[in-house]
């Protein structure tokens, strides 16, 4: 009787793999890294202070889409480092018009550190393929 089970439990299995089609209509879509023109800080922090960092990002297609800002951190002895790439989701069409627009959003950053931060924006890759940042220090008061 066992077996049976087995046998039965095993065709159902293998008819729900069997079944999933890799041919569906689903949207695909990649990630990838979009070019940041600008972006807007204060002055100055307040230790323990949050604020909206504004940062201005390019659009190439009317396919892709911003899904997040990506903030990296790292220390030095003397100050606190952040870069920030801007991620974004294009979908795979068979047909995206280059826009080249420029827009703008947002992200919340609060201040945890009495050092100074600095920020670097990613804003493409140079001739050689290496990347390069836009780079805004920020100096904190108590």
């Amino acid at each position: 009787m066992r077996k049976i089970y087995f046998t039965l439990f095993g065709l159902a299995f293998a008819l729900t793999v069997a079944s999933c089609s890799l041919d569906d209509d689903r949207v695909n879509f990649k990630y990838t890294t979009l070019n940041i023109t600008n972006a807007m800080l204060p002055d100055t922090f307040e230790l323990g202070q949050i604020y909206n960092v504004d940062v201005n990002f390019l659009r190439p297609d009317d396919c892709t889409l911003l899904e997040q800002f990506d903030v990296q951190r790292s220390f030095t002895d003397s100050s606190q480092i952040r870069t920030v790439s801007a991620l974004g989701i294009t979908l795979e069409k068979d047909k995206c018009t280059a826009v080249n627009d420029s827009l703008q959003d947002n992200f919340q950053f609060e201040v945890l550190y009495t050092k100074p931060y600095i920020f670097r924006f990613y804003t493409g890759d140079n001739t050689e393929g290496e990347p390069e940042f836009l780079e805004i220090e920020v100096p904190v008061k108590e």
